[in-house]
């Protein structure tokens, strides 16, 4: 019997692939890799985040995407995704429309205010929040991502410097308050939100 390789899928033929499941799937050198189940500590965090971005009016809620909104990145090393599903993302306005067929933000499209990555156990999870998806999101002009980190109770802020295109990080813990420059009026500390997982 003779096996053939499935066929490599480009960003525009994974677009519109679909196989009537509600799997979510990121593409890594062509092919179709099926992303796990989010921990329920992932979950909770960025649920507990939606809800206080919405209750604060800081952002309508059609704005507001819980691990569903797909990002379209460049490839910047061997092994990169070409797109990620970060843990919380606030959209544009102008997203609304742009995203009506499928919550996904093109290379075309403006970035999104902000993404938020919650990272899971293990040298994996680390690597792959603090470094390669820090790269990616700075390669599409990504303004704020933010790195919660549940093992060292801390929230990184990290702002995309406009000179060189990279991010500058100010880590929060304890009873800090976070800061964001894009939300200014968010009143949340590091203590509350690990607080709200207890």
């Amino acid at each position: 019997m003779i096996q053939t390789r499935p066929k490599k899928l480009t960003f525009e033929e994974y677009l519109e692939y679909e196989d009537e499941t509600d799997n979510r799937y990121e593409l890594i050198d062509g092919e179709l890799i099926a992303l796990p189940p989010e921990s329920g500590l992932n979950d909770f965090i960025a649920r507990f985040l939606l809800f206080l971005f919405a209750s604060q009016n800081l952002v309508p809620l059609k704005l507001l995407a819980i691990h569903t909104c797909e990002i379209q990145v460049p490839i910047l090393q061997p092994g990169d995704a070409a797109n990620r599903y970060p843990d919380l993302v606030v959209l544009h306005e102008e997203h609304w429309q742009l995203t009506q067929k499928r919550l996904t933000i093109t290379l075309e499209m403006p970035p999104p205010q902000l993404v938020v990555e919650i990272v899971s156990p293990g040298r994996i999870g680390k690597e792959r929040d603090y470094l390669r998806k820090r790269a990616q999101y700075a390669a599409v002009s990504i303004p704020e991502y933010w790195i919660i980190d549940p093992q060292k109770q801390t929230v990184s802020v990290l702002l995309l410097e406009g000179n060189s295109g990279q991010y500058c990080d100010r880590v929060f813990r304890g009873q800090d308050s976070l800061v964001s420059p894009t939300f200014p009026t968010l009143q949340l500390t590091v203590e509350q939100l690990f607080a709200s997982i207890d």
